[in-house]
């Protein structure tokens, strides 16, 4: 074999390999479209959303079908499929703070009269995998369990404080506008000097939360969400030291290191 028809299988060889890659990018950013607020969309609302041809957007809903990640209901939607679920669950399920968490979260819930929220980290940001809601008060905030949280909210500034990947990190709080970008890294800072956070991201609704660490560095957030006039965001707000007291106490049995504590030691 010459060595320019070696260098041109190379050459085909990359290719093929790029192409391989691009299809598994793509393949994800059709997964992550479906959410609670989205729970199914039809091939020409993925082109739209994604940016491509409905051909290519047809072509990948069917591949995908076939696989068994989505499924086309009876109106012609697609719908995330049974081997999706199927993963999806076994996923969760072997995260050990998902096991350990509903005790501590019905305690919470109970003490601060206020709705829990657990969240683990997704493919862009926190997404909401368990949910403790305090029934015996009059105003009950609903979070749904799969929901994608924003960037400007509590448990997202947490995340990016502590987490591992922070080149992934930079690189998402990129993305936004010049001076939401700023403000957000502002809050991150500090979440890093406070060891908490406490956001209304979403109008009328506060949601103070901190860290949760197993051996392998942050594992997940504990929140608490409330209305305004129910719960503050000051930093003496006696629903911040449950709160923070709730994390420190998973984190221990998760046998992790809660790396606020660090902070308390320096401060002594």
């Amino acid at each position: 074999m010459s060595k320019s028809t070696r260098s041109s299988d190379a050459t085909r060889a990359d290719r093929g390999d790029q192409a391989d890659i691009q299809a598994v990018s793509r393949v994800s950013q059709i997964l992550s479209l479906f959410e609670p607020a989205t729970p199914e969309m039809t091939a020409v609302e993925v082109a739209e959303r994604l940016g491509l041809n409905r051909t290519t957007a047809y072509r990948y809903c069917t591949s995908l079908a076939a696989a068994g990640l989505l499924e086309r209901n009876a109106e012609g939607s697609y719908v995330p499929g049974g081997l999706l679920l199927q993963l999806g669950a076994f996923a969760i399920g072997h995260r050990s703070v998902i096991n350990l968490a509903p005790r501590h979260m019905r305690a919470l819930a109970r003490a601060t009269q206020t709705t829990v929220v657990l969240s683990l980290w997704g493919l862009t940001g926190p997404v909401v995998s368990r949910v403790e809601e305090n029934i015996s008060a009059v105003v009950v905030v609903s979070v749904r369990v799969g929901s994608h949280l924003p960037l400007d909210s509590a448990q997202s500034k947490v995340f990016l404080a502590y987490h591992a990947d922070q080149l992934s990190m930079e690189r998402l709080m990129a993305n936004l506008p010049g001076q939401a970008r700023e403000e957000l890294r502002a809050d991150v800072e500090r979440v890093r000097t406070v060891g908490h956070c406490s956001a209304m991201s979403t109008p009328g609704v506060v949601a103070v939360g901190a860290p949760v660490f197993d051996e392998y560095g942050i594992c997940a957030t504990i929140a608490v969400v409330g209305p305004d006039n129910t719960l503050s965001m000051a930093d003496d707000t006696p629903e911040l030291r449950v709160v923070v007291d709730t994390a420190r106490a998973l984190t221990q049995e998760l046998g992790g290191h809660y790396r606020p504590d660090d902070l308390d030691q320096r401060a002594v």
